[in-house]
């Protein structure tokens, strides 16, 4: 059975990333995300399937920067322990340095980009975009801006 990666940063990201659980089942995966007040939740519900980073964004700079070293050798540990075949992500930040690791280790990147933009790249997906085995694209507009995209739809 395939090894399945599953991983966002939360808010709208996570929302996109658990539309896909129903395929959840198809695989031996685990999820990633940060730990937040929202997410916490999501352990009664997975178990010892999902992994927790701290989170830390760009409007809260000097909070972010404390997080990357930590979240690196967190996402490090996460992924020489469960091994996985594929890595599947919505975006955010949370997601790029895995798939950089996934790759360099010559495993399968699938990055979705978010629902939320229509006309504009996001910064996440600018720097998966060229490593990507697969980029999905949620609007048939943004295959201008990525044209080796796929235009998969919305997810649902």
């Amino acid at each position: 059975m395939k090894k399945v990666m599953f991983i966002a940063s939360t808010g709208g990201h996570l929302s996109e990333l658990m539309q896909l659980k129903r395929i959840f089942k198809n695989y031996d995966y685990e999820i990633i995300t940060e730990k937040t007040e929202s997410t916490k939740d999501l352990e009664k519900t997975f178990g010892d399937k999902i992994k927790f980073v701290p989170f830390g964004n760009k409007h809260h700079l000097f909070r972010y920067l404390l997080t990357i070293p930590v979240n690196i050798v967190l996402y490090l540990k996460y992924f020489f322990t469960f091994k996985p075949d594929v890595v599947i992500t919505t975006g955010a930040h949370t997601c790029v340095f895995m798939c950089y690791l996934a790759k360099l280790f010559h495993k399968k990147v699938i990055y979705i980009e978010t629902f939320a933009n229509i006309y504009t790249k996001t910064l996440s997906g600018r720097l998966v975009y060229p490593i990507a085995d697969a980029f999905i694209v949620q609007w048939e507009s943004m295959l201008e801006l990525y044209p080796n995209a796929i235009y998969g739809g919305w997810i649902y």
